[in-house]
């Protein structure tokens, strides 16, 4: 068995994945239960559920309108070639890095091992959220279940938080190449690689029970038009008709620890990089350290980059269109660009890709 083999790992998670997704439907009714009369009986409604002399009934859900670009009907109908050709390509590119992280020995490496769970992260993701998308741009039925609400809302927040911690964690692993390479097999090694996957995972799938449980709490006295092309916390807390100052101000704070945080730790770690490459005498040995380095820099900073612009904002603050389009870039571009970023960059990557090609068809591909 390889250390690295990130079935072990893949396995825990779909496990917690499911058992959390449980807990949070759980969590989200028994919060309605301390609830004032009234809130009570409009969360038993919006579940999907009525109360006739204290007994429960199960009702056909409500909807809620994801306008989306509806009003550009062009617009639309290009998007939807273009979101399902970015959505295949996601599914293929990642899925090609996962299988060549876990045949090819050589990729058998902490790097590696973190990218394949990057990239099973970003399969989520896209498959969480793309196809409905892909309905709506192809069709002029724009409506979503609540509970289909609820499940766009958790995927974006918990897989969105895990991979902010997950670039965090890749970035440790790059300063320990770099600054300790004598030392990085005894630091980084298998247990370690695990665990840190692991507190990424769970970070992000567990605290988004919070922000997901304050968001559906909120009460939205009828309104069900929702100007934008999925689920989201700051398009959903504009659509609320109470203050929500807590809510914005709990936001802030998740965007603090998921967001904030984690971006410290990546530039701290760079800092340190690049001092440790600057020292290299050789100008080889310079251009070699930070290609191992700036396929990762690259993708910290489109991600980042988008994420900060959408949740680090006042949710009133923001045009429609800004959100619309930068939750579009990192909701369909980002997931594609990552694989083609590190294989186009990566030397490692591209030769084991022919390995296995090889492997598998039996023709050189040289």
């Amino acid at each position: 068995m390889e250390p690295y083999s990130m079935f072990g790992e893949q396995e825990v998670a779909l496990i917690v994945w499911g058992f959390l997704l449980q807990l949070a439907d759980s969590l989200c009714f028994t919060c309605s239960q301390g609830a004032q009369p009234g809130m009570r009986s409009q969360w038993l409604a919006l579940s999907g559920w009525s109360e006739s002399n204290g007994r429960r009934q199960l009702q056909p859900p409500l909807w809620f309108l994801l306008l989306g670009f509806s009003d550009q009907p062009r617009l639309e109908r290009a998007l939807f070639g273009v979101v399902l050709l970015l959505y295949l390509m996601t599914l293929l590119g990642n899925s090609a890095i996962i299988l060549v992280s876990l045949l090819d020995p050589k990729l058998h490496t902490p790097m590696y091992f973190f990218l394949s769970h990057l990239s099973f992260l970003d399969l989520c993701f896209t498959t969480g959220i793309l196809p409905q998308l892909l309905v709506h741009l192809g069709s002029s039925d724009k409506s979503i279940s609540y509970g289909g609400c609820g499940s766009q809302l958790y995927v974006s927040l918990a897989l969105g938080s895990t991979e902010c911690v997950l670039l965090a964690v890749m970035s440790y692993d790059r300063y320990v190449a770099i600054c300790c390479p004598l030392h990085y097999t005894l630091v980084m090694h298998p247990r370690l690689c695990h665990s840190l996957v692991a507190t990424a995972w769970l970070s992000g799938v567990a605290t988004t029970l919070v922000q997901f449980t304050l968001t559906l709490r909120l009460p939205f006295c009828g309104h069900r038009r929702v100007d934008h092309f999925i689920c989201e916390v700051p398009v959903l807390i504009k659509l609320a008709c109470v203050d929500t100052t807590f809510n914005e101000a709990e936001l802030f704070v998740a965007s603090v620890l998921f967001l904030v945080l984690p971006l410290s730790l990546i530039l701290v770690s760079y800092g340190h990089i690049t001092q440790a490459v600057l020292r290299i005498r050789s100008a080889a040995g310079r251009r070699k350290a930070f290609g191992t380095c700036s396929s990762h820099l690259l993708v910290v900073t489109i991600f980042y980059g988008t994420i900060i612009f959408m949740y680090l904002q006042p949710a009133r603050s923001r045009s429609k269109d800004q959100g619309k389009f930068v939750s579009l870039f990192y909701t369909v571009v980002t997931p594609v660009l990552n694989p083609l970023i590190y294989t186009l960059r990566n030397e490692e990557v591209k030769g084991a890709l022919k390995r296995v090609l090889e492997k598998v068809l039996g023709v050189s591909c040289t």
